[in-house]
């Protein structure tokens, strides 16, 4: 899985229509997460944090989604 290139040094990037974040340090199903950061991508509905923590996400409503 490739991260995309604008947030290669973010950890956590969060869908703002699921408010769910993932993991990208954490990834089990690199497949699953190929295809998830291509919709993200595409629909251009990700965000990044900071700073970069789940603590930081979870303050601004989002919840962990592991793939």
């Amino acid at each position: 899985m490739d991260r995309p290139s604008a947030y290669s040094e973010n950890r956590f990037l969060g869908d703002k229509r699921t408010q769910q974040v993932y993991d990208l340090d954490e990834v089990a199903d690199e497949e699953a997460m190929a295809v998830v950061l291509d919709e993200l991508m595409s629909a251009e509905t990700f965000i990044c944090f900071g700073p970069d923590t789940l603590a930081e996400a979870r303050n601004r409503g989002y919840r962990l989604r592991s793939i």
